[in-house]
């Protein structure tokens, strides 16, 4: 009876939904139904395995901290870190001699996931690799026999090298373009094209923004991450000076022969000096003080935190290159002189070596030498004390760019299309590119970049 009782209200229940103005009946004590949301499934623990970014290397140790919590790295670059309900997911990781970096990561979708990291010491974030500008990076162990594992056309004229940072490469070509290249796949993560166009300079790496000098007389300030333009600064004249940001402070000469020390957090000039010949060169710093050549044929010492003259030395003609400061000594390039000079970083006149020729090649300093290249095809590595020759290598035509050693390897780029690497202990030649024109190479911690007329090649060893 009471099956029947029931099947009869649950009809008698059916029926009245359809009748207006009717009560709904219930039989007694029968569950009213409630619809439940569905479950919403919350990650508790998550993965993080991180990477040396640039040799893809597992890294034990690093700390990663995700919405407050903590792990480290096992020996298998594994971090398992409980996740906080609703936490933000942001995470950060760090290691000795590693910079930290902070990502954000989806874990809802993706809980085991990977962070690179990179060693500063790998990086080559401004040109010359160094502000004292030797043009020879101490912890870059890459060296010839090389494969080539991607290219990228850049469209116009390279001069001046890619600087290199966390696994992007930016460089800029003659037309005003800068790109930005993932180091790994030489893929386009963005480009920015300047108004005026035209550069003759390298970027620089500050902190998330990309600095960048041109012929036009501004300095570009770009976001790192997709090339927004920040600010700019109009310097009222060309800027052919790399910069060099020292402190949040961006130094450079300016053809109007103006040196200028541009704040970058504050977005002002912090002090001028009226060099009152055109400068070319990039500023090299090293120490409290900042050296420049100019086209009166003088090396300027300066103060750091002034601008203030401290001392000038004088070559045989103008320096369109730039300085490399080493060992106590400042190397100085000269242009119409076809010279090599150098002085103690106190001002004291130590020796210069002639060569009879052009020398706008910016001199590299390593292992007790100096190495430089000239227009009349020869690449020269000199004793850094004496001035002595060490040995010379023809590198087929003019060289033009600056000389750079990597892992005890000297590079010259030339006009005649190519890029010779010699044992920079021996002379001997271990690489012989047929590709090159102006600045040889840069690069980070496992891939060199080798730099073309207009096309840049990402090479690794064999």
């Amino acid at each position: 009876m009471k099956r029947l009782v029931f099947l009869f209200a649950a009809g008698a229940v059916l029926a009245g939904c359809g009748t207006a103005g009717r009560p709904h009946l219930l039989a007694p004590h029968m569950p009213v139904p409630v619809r439940r949301a569905p479950a919403r499934h919350y990650v508790s623990r998550v993965a993080v395995t991180v990477l040396d970014g640039d040799t893809n290397r597992r890294v034990f140790g690093a700390v990663v901290s995700v919405g407050g919590r903590t792990a480290r790295t096992n020996a298998r670059g594994v971090a398992y870190v409980a996740l906080k309900h609703r936490s933000a997911l942001v995470t950060t990781a760090h290691k000795a001699k590693y910079s930290t970096r902070a990502v954000r990561l989806s874990f809802r979708t993706h809980p085991q996931s990977t962070l690179r990291i990179y060693r500063p010491a790998l990086q080559w974030t401004m040109y010359g690799a160094q502000p004292q500008r030797t043009q020879a990076p101490p912890a870059i162990h890459v060296r010839p026999p090389f494969k080539v594992v991607w290219s990228r056309g850049l469209d116009s004229l390279v001069e001046f090298p890619a600087v290199v940072q966390d696994g992007v490469a930016y460089v800029s070509n003659a037309q005003g373009t800068i790109w930005a290249l993932d180091m790994r796949t030489g893929a386009v993560i963005w480009r920015h094209v300047t108004p005026h166009g035209k550069m003759a300079a390298s970027p620089a790496v500050w902190r998330d923004q990309l600095v960048v000098h041109g012929m036009d007389g501004h300095v570009w300030v770009l976001r790192r991450s997709d090339g927004r333009l920040l600010w700019h600064y109009d310097v009222g004249s060309p800027v052919e000076s790399s910069p060099v940001v020292e402190n949040g402070v961006d130094v450079f000469g300016a053809w109007n022969g103006v040196v200028t020390a541009l704040n970058l957090r504050t977005r002002h000039v912090q002090w001028t000096h009226v060099d009152g010949c055109k400068v070319t060169s990039s500023v090299a710093v090293a120490g409290s003080t900042l050296y420049l050549g100019d086209y009166c044929g003088r090396l300027e010492a300066l103060s750091r935190t002034t601008g203030a003259l401290r001392w000038s030395g004088g070559v045989n003609g103008r320096v369109y290159g730039t300085p490399a400061v080493a060992g106590g000594r400042v190397f100085v390039p000269s242009s119409t002189g076809g010279s090599l000079t150098a002085f103690s970083t106190r001002g004291s006149y130590l020796w210069s070596r002639s060569v009879g020729s052009y020398v706008y090649s910016s001199p590299a300093a390593w292992g007790g030498r100096v190495f430089f290249g000239a227009y009349n095809g020869v690449f020269y590595a000199l004793d850094a004390r004496t001035g002595a020759t060490r040995w010379t290598v023809g590198a087929g035509g003019a060289i033009s760019g600056a000389a750079v050693v990597v892992d005890g390897v000297a590079y010259a780029g030339s006009f005649a299309h190519r890029i010779v690497g010699v044992d920079a202990r021996t002379g001997r030649v271990v690489l012989d590119f047929p590709h090159g024109e102006y600045v040889p190479v840069s690069g980070s911690g496992k891939r060199l970049l080798l730099h073309g007329f207009s096309r840049i090649y990402a090479v690794e060893r064999r």
